[in-house]
């Protein structure tokens, strides 16, 4: 190669690495799910079953709510990330009714009840880190059988979406828009022929959507939005602007009159944030307000810091301006009551620190700066927060319904929450939902929380039933309640497995144990095949346990003894947990005493060494490594960040770790901020690794190759910029050179990447809506789908002993399947070995109580490689037919479910008759039979063993 092209190609590498991405554009959004679509019809894999093992009774974040007001036992169920669900039993169980649409993300639904017409907004009206975006407005005339085409394709995220009662052809859209980047798309738009035109009413800015739209319950021509300025980047959010405010229509929202003024009594100004409506009649309407304007001095409010200290004790801020002089003076009692408080190591006591300060090693500015990191600015911050207005004459004038602020309902967090709701036979009678939900009997004067013992926290949907006083039907994020005494007593209705992981794993038990950490509902474990149905109220114990609170993070076993456990929740705070004696110790790193205080991602990532596990890896910023199970750890590494941006969320922090099998201390790191590296001797020497992608994406996994020791892959994802392109890369000689994997995978960002143990050509990976499988090392990839819809799927495990494919999804909870019939994948018509048996004289007899005996089901899994007729023969050992069945194969995997039965003309070849069981079935006895497929592909056998 000649120098003058060598140099071109570094150089093009090299621009294409600092290179920034862009939002991706929602017509090639479009054209990924039309390929999706190409792919589930076509792929050779789309046979191969996916059976759903839970777990449920957790459930999910619900977004919305819509119930049947003729009915209120029939109502439609909005999760997030899990689709739509319907149910007309109260609750009692469900059905997904959105599994066919392009997503099953959502983020508001409307419903006409009289004439079954579902409105779908898709994209999540939250702000959260998986708050994932949608592909616009779905209508399904059907009950969700069929779904039109997607509308306002450009909206990413919809806030609300109202049909006129009087002409259901007549639709209002809040379209919130991206989450992470700017857009003209936002704004109020209107369709008055059933979606087939669209015209925009009501623009606020490029950053500023509207995440909220209400009307007056007697005249939809009167009606409220919410305009929301947000700025959301990876490492910071800034959840208010001048933007934000309240608009009025008084013509079903063709035209908008800006009615929150300097005059009106409503905040207005930069610290405007989240806001949310409800209209009781044409005059009355209340707005909560996620306030980000500072609080007095006087006015601790939600200050965590200053809410734990008493006038006597110490907080943090004291030692920003305190000298050394002071510091040294301080009583120690009250110097170590402090300390111990905020967490510091056991090291850092009064004497030792006044012995730091003194000699010079460390200052009283670091004593302070010891606990700051980019979360405590949402927990350390003296915003205004939740606060409730109230107008009586239609947003002419407001006022505050309540005095101060009502603390402790969304915290710092408020860009989740702002949702008020008004009882439609009470103007009096209003609810606000934030952390917990709080009602008010009297106009917003005074509140009380009506969270109980089994209502998850975290509200984001209420129905108020308008004929039947207290009768509430909640959403939050762990799901469902129903109560029909104001919130006294709750039923949760947590039957859709609609689980929202983040990371999963598993141990070498027999049967072994499925471990999942999930978004605000803790790390759980349970058995792969314990069964998802209701037995388990009868034995009074649900199959799956929880072991963790928080939001749940990721899990290692020790492969030697299952029951030690290292798991935690987010930003790092990891635990050392023995299931058999319950003991548990915490084990997050600690930086020194006037070092710069360590990153811990949201997600951080932990890792046992598979070759001593008593090894243990944990990233921050930098990648520290324990070799006594955590107690004790060392940083082998710099910062292998850029470095962090000062911001409210932690950012510069590392968010995968690899170690390669092959050989101890060849570690990979990936952060998200882009940076891939490697260490080839246990962390003395560090390699950034190029491989030519965008800068700045946020590394999702790196990991290092079980059948080659050069190899290595690396996924990216662009998600936090609103880019969803598929980064994939793969490098033969530790990340010095790498290919592009990924091209032909359907628009969508990428989580992981993981290997077969055995078949070093067959890779997975998982994108934001679906699974994948290469057979070639990646050269080209197949859909998987086999019962899973289109949900965001953040990790994959295979579990060798049993070969069995777990998916971890951020929605639908988690999928398996048995990867055993990819032994036959190739070009030739091929049949899977069959398993063995068990006869049994109980088939097709009745059961205990009425219920239906049993049957066998015996699994034919077949290779075909073209679509056909097969003809399947089962043969005694006589070779004659007892049986005769026909099916249609795909080209691909097929997989028939034979019962076992015999013909009537098969029974009279059996020297001792058969006995008929109840249900008129005969089935096979004990012996050994062949199975044989034939078709215009060939001929092909098994042996079927029945035993005893």
């Amino acid at each position: 190669m000649n120098k003058v092209l060598s140099f071109a190609i570094i150089f093009s590498s090299f621009i294409g690495f600092c290179q920034s991405p862009k939002a991706t554009a929602a017509t090639q959004v479009q054209q990924g799910l039309l390929q999706h679509q190409q792919m589930a019809q076509n792929s050779p894999f789309k046979n191969l079953e996916f059976k759903n093992v839970g777990p449920t009774v957790m459930s999910g974040r619900v977004v919305d709510v819509d119930v049947n007001p003729v009915d209120p036992t029939e109502m439609l169920v909005a999760y997030a990330s899990g689709g739509l669900w319907y149910t007309d039993n109260n609750g009692t169980s469900f059905t997904p009714i959105m599994d066919s649409a392009g997503t099953i993300n959502l983020g508001d639904i409307a419903v006409d009840w009289t004439d079954k017409t579902i409105w779908a907004g898709t994209g999540e009206n939250n702000s959260s880190r998986s708050s994932y975006a949608g592909i616009g407005v779905l209508k399904s005339t059907d009950w969700g059988k069929t779904w039109s085409q997607p509308m306002l394709t450009d909206s990413h995220h919809i806030g609300r979406i109202l049909i006129n009662p009087s002409n259901g052809d007549h639709v209002i859209v809040a379209v919130t828009g991206p989450l992470y980047s700017t857009s003209d798309a936002r704004g109020i738009y209107t369709t008055k022929n059933g979606g087939s035109s669209w015209e925009k009413t009501l623009y606020a800015t490029d950053m500023a959507g509207f995440i909220d739209l209400a009307h007056s319950p007697n005249n939809f021509n009167i009606m409220y939005a919410a305009s929301w300025e947000k700025d959301r980047k990876a490492w910071n959010f800034d959840g208010d602007g001048d933007a934000s405010a309240i608009y009025k229509s008084t013509d079903a929202g063709q035209t908008w009159e800006k009615i929150t003024t300097e005059k009106s009594g409503f905040p207005v100004g930069s610290g405007v944030g989240r806001i949310g409506l409800a209209v009781y009649d044409d005059n009355t309407v209340y707005a909560v307000h996620d306030s980000q304007f500072r609080r007095d001095k006087d006015d601790s409010g939600n200050n965590a810091f200053a809410k734990a200290n008493s006038k006597n004790d110490l907080s943090k801020d004291d030692f920003k301006s305190m000298s050394k002089e002071a510091f040294l003076k301080l009583d120690n009692d009250k110097l170590n009551k402090f300390l111990k408080r905020n967490g510091f190591q056991e090291k850092y006591r009064a004497d030792n620190v006044k012995n730091m300060v003194r000699s010079g090693d460390a200052t009283p500015l670091d004593v302070a700066k010891y606990l700051e990191n980019a979360n405590t600015q949402l927990f350390d911050t003296p915003v205004k927060g939740a606060e409730l207005y109230r107008s009586n004459d239609g947003g002419k004038t407001w006022k505050k319904t309540h005095e101060g602020q009502i603390d402790d309902v969304f915290y710092s967090y408020g860009y989740y929450f702002a949702q008020v709701r008004v009882d439609p036979s009470d103007v009096n009678h209003v609810y606000v939902m934030g952390v917990p939900i709080v009602k008010s009997d009297d106009g917003g004067a005074n509140w009380k929380s009506i969270s109980r013992e089994n209502v998850h926290a975290d509200h984001h949907a209420l129905w108020i039933n308008p004929n039947k006083r207290g009768h509430l039907i909640n959403g939050n994020d762990g799901g469902l309640n129903i109560s029909y005494d104001d919130g006294e007593t709750w039923i949760k209705n947590n039957t859709p497995s609609v689980g929202q992981f983040y990371a999963i794993n598993y141990d070498l038990q027999k049967p072994y144990r499925i471990y999942g950490g999930l978004q605000d509902n803790g790390v759980w474990v349970g058995a792969h095949n314990a069964p998802e149905d209701r037995s388990w109220h009868q034995r009074g114990q649900y199959p799956w346990e929880t072991i963790m609170g928080g939001d749940g993070m990721q899990i290692q076993i020790d492969s030697r003894n299952s029951d030690i456990v290292y798991t935690g929740y987010q930003f790092g705070n990891y635990f050392r947990i023995n299931r058999g004696t319950g003991d548990r110790k915490y084990i997050q790193p600690k930086h020194e005493l006037g070092e710069s205080p360590y990153r811990f991602n949201w997600q951080t990532p932990i890792l046992l060494s598979s070759h001593n596990q008593d090894i243990l890896y944990l990233g921050g910023n930098k990648l520290h490594r324990s070799m006594n199970q955590g107690d004790d750890w060392t940083a082998i590494s710099p910062d292998l960040t850029q470095g962090g941006k000062e911001g409210n969320v932690a950012y510069g922090t590392l968010t995968t770790i690899s170690e390669s099998p092959f050989q101890f201390g060849l570690i990979y790191t990936g952060s998200d901020d882009g940076l891939v590296q490697v260490t080839k001797d246990g962390g003395a020497n560090w390699q950034k690794l190029n491989g030519g992608w965008p800068a700045n994406l946020w590394v999702t996994r790196v990991t290092a190759s079980q059948h080659k020791k050069g190899r290595v892959y690396a996924t990216l994802n662009g998600y936090r910029i609103d880019d969803f392109t598929p980064y994939i890369y793969m490098s033969e000689d530790y990340g010095k050179t790498w290919n592009n994997i990924g091209s032909s995978i359907p628009t969508s960002s990428v989580n992981v990447i993981i290997e077969h143990p055995e078949k070093e050509n067959i890779l997975f990976t998982g994108t934001d809506n679906a699974t994948y499988i290469s057979t070639d090392t990646g050269k080209t990839w197949n859909l998987l789908t086999g019962g899973m819809p289109p949900v965001a799927v953040h990790d994959l495990k295979i579990q060798p002993k049993e070969n069995h494919l777990l998916v971890g999804t951020h929605g639908r909870s988690i999928y398996l399947a048995d990867l055993d019939a990819l032994e036959i994948i190739g070009n030739n018509f091929a049949f899977a070995k069959i398993d063995k048996t068990r006869a049994s004289s109980r088939y097709g007899s009745k059961g205990f109580m009425w219920s239906e005996g049993p049957e066998p089901s015996i699994e034919l899994a077949f290779y075909s490689p073209a679509a056909g007729k097969v003809k399947i023969e089962i043969l005694n050992e006589n070779g004659k037919t007892v049986q005769e069945l026909t099916t249609i194969a795909d080209k691909g995997l097929n997989f028939y479910e034979y019962d076992g039965s015999i013909s009537k003309s098969g029974i009279k070849r059996f020297k001792d008759t058969p006995k008929t069981a109840d249900n008129g079935k005969t089935y096979l006895p004990v012996g050994k039979y062949t199975v044989k497929l034939s078709g215009a592909m060939g001929s092909v056998e098994q042996v079927l063993e029945m035993v005893e």
